[in-house]
């Protein structure tokens, strides 16, 4: 009996001494690694309150500090990164990207290079001379390493900043890291997998990146208008679109161009006339307008907006709902001018949804602009602003692409003269383009007068003409709406700089002024 009551009071007193403490797995690590006992003392008692406070202290200065806090939380405060990264080498490969940030316009500084570089080199050379000192390091390069990690794959993978926290008409739900994506990046097991997801991988990209290296080459200087609208298109080219088509559409604003993607292949290239620029004032008169409510103090403002979509039908011979706006700044007055320029421009009148017999006898004396009873359509035929097509997409902002009865746009240098939808140079072929097959190309070509591709339906064109002229029945034009193929995207853009295929760098004039707004926002990352 005295022997069992000896050995259990031996055995408690062996279980209280560090003898049979389970060692951290930092311990064992660094222990194995380095060849040196003194990380065999490091107590995660000791070190816990020390990380919690530095924890704390840095809390603001993360993207999103309850998803780092919630990390530790879950892992006990235990130095995660450092254990699992830094004797297989993957934290000098964080080390590396965020050096090399640079060749990507970032400032590498903006991720605490310099000091995540020096706590690294501090615990290579692996002389601390007591385990307090291990606790001071390792807490601050595992902060360090979070703090990089995440800012560093968030940047790269979708942008420095939201766009749309800065202009007015960037309309594209881009996507954003949420707190899903920065957890899974914290908690991955391969860390130069994250990193390497996180580098923009197309050929745009890659070719404008090659031609900041070459610019700083020949110019030796980052302070130059050229470099600055590499960088600042780089970064557009960073943020994500919210989803990705098998075709893609894109019209860039400042060339004015339009192209057409399948993948890798260009279907289609033409001139585009934009939005108009608002005016010089617009801030100041719009001031004026909020206080007044007068229309006359309202200042334009016809620039289209950046946004994504896809197509979903093409209206052949279409029928334009006048803008409200454009009703009341335009129409009202020509209608005032000319009392017989609605039925001229075969304007049609609607008041309280019911079409107005003879619009060119309205009295407009009597209905002040501001408060227009009226709605305004112009019905399809030859004079129509929207031409022969107009190619329809979703959107919150009434944009679609059209044809144009005023062709001579297409030949200005500065084509921002539209009111803000996008009028295409060659519709046919975009129609061509768009359509199921060519059965429907065919019936498309007839509903404008043209003759079918397939000569076996010239019969039928025949009739169909033979019809529109016949002068004992009044024919009336109607619009006629065609399905597109599937999953083709429309994406308005801006870029005033972008690589050829060539590696040359081709540069447009910021028509809407943007530039100065988005350097201002990126400026302190680069």
């Amino acid at each position: 009996m005295k022997k069992t009551l000896l050995l259990s009071l031996f055995c408690c007193v062996l279980s209280a001494c560090s003898w049979f403490k389970e060692k951290p797995e930092i311990a064992v690590v660094l222990t194995e690694h380095f060849n040196n006992k003194l990380y065999n003392k490091f107590d995660t008692a000791v070190y816990k309150p020390i990380f919690k406070a530095k924890l704390e202290e840095q809390r603001k200065v993360f993207l999103n500090p309850k998803v780092i806090s919630a990390f530790y939380e879950k892992n006990e405060y235990l130095p995660q990164l450092v254990t699992r990264f830094y004797v297989n080498g993957q934290l000098d490969s964080l080390k590396n990207y965020l050096s090399n940030s640079r060749l990507d316009g970032f400032n590498p500084e903006i991720f605490n290079y310099t000091a995540y570089e020096k706590e690294l080199q501090v615990l290579n050379r692996n002389q601390f001379k007591t385990i307090e000192e291990v606790y001071e390091l390792v807490a601050n390069l595992e902060l360090n390493a979070a703090y990089a990690l995440n800012k560093y794959t968030n940047f790269m993978g979708y942008g420095s900043i939201n766009p749309r926290n800065f202009f007015n008409r960037f309309y594209i739900q881009i996507q954003r890291p949420d707190s899903l994506k920065m957890d899974s990046v914290l908690n991955t097991d391969d860390l130069v997998s994250k990193l390497k997801k996180a580098q923009p991988s197309t050929d745009a990209y890659l070719a404008l990146k090659r031609a900041l290296a070459h610019y700083r080459d020949s110019l030796g200087t980052d302070e130059t208008p050229q470099i600055k609208a590499i960088k600042m298109n780089m970064e557009r080219m960073r943020w994500r679109l919210p989803l990705q088509t098998e075709e893609l559409v894109v019209v860039n604003i400042p060339d004015f161009t339009l192209t057409w993607f399948r993948k890798a292949d260009t279907l289609a290239h033409m001139n585009v006339c934009v939005g108009g620029k608002r005016e010089a004032t617009y801030a100041e008169k719009m001031k004026v307008f909020l206080k007044s409510g007068k229309l006359d103090d309202k200042p334009k403002n016809h620039e289209t907006p950046q946004l994504f979509s896809v197509f979903n039908a093409i209206q052949v011979n279409p029928i334009w709902n006048i803008p409200v706006s454009i009703a009341k700044s335009e129409i009202y007055w020509m209608a005032r001018k000319d009392p017989f320029y609605l039925s001229n421009n075969n304007i049609k009148v609607y008041y309280k949804d019911k079409l107005v017999a003879d619009p060119d006898t309205i009295d407009w004396n009597k209905y002040p602009r501001e408060k227009l009873p009226f709605k305004f359509k112009q019905g399809s035929g030859e004079g129509n602003a929207l031409g022969k097509f107009k190619f329809v997409f979703d959107n919150s902002s009434s944009i679609y692409l059209h044809d144009t009865n005023n062709k001579y746009g297409f030949k200005l240098a500065n084509r921002a003269i539209s009111h803000g939808c996008v009028r295409i140079e060659q519709p046919l072929k975009f129609a061509e383009l768009m359509v199921k097959d060519k059965y429907q190309y065919d019936k498309l070509r007839m509903d404008v007068d043209l003759p079918p591709v397939d000569t076996t339906k010239n019969e039928i064109f025949k009739k169909k003409l033979a019809k529109k002229a016949d002068t004992l029945n009044v024919f009336q034009l109607k619009p006629t709406w065609y399905s597109p193929r599937k999953s083709i995207g429309v994406f308005i853009a801006y870029y005033t700089a972008w690589a050829d295929g060539k590696g040359n760098v081709q540069f447009r004039p910021d028509v809407y002024e943007y530039d100065p707004i988005l350097w201002e926002a990126l400026k302190r990352y680069m």
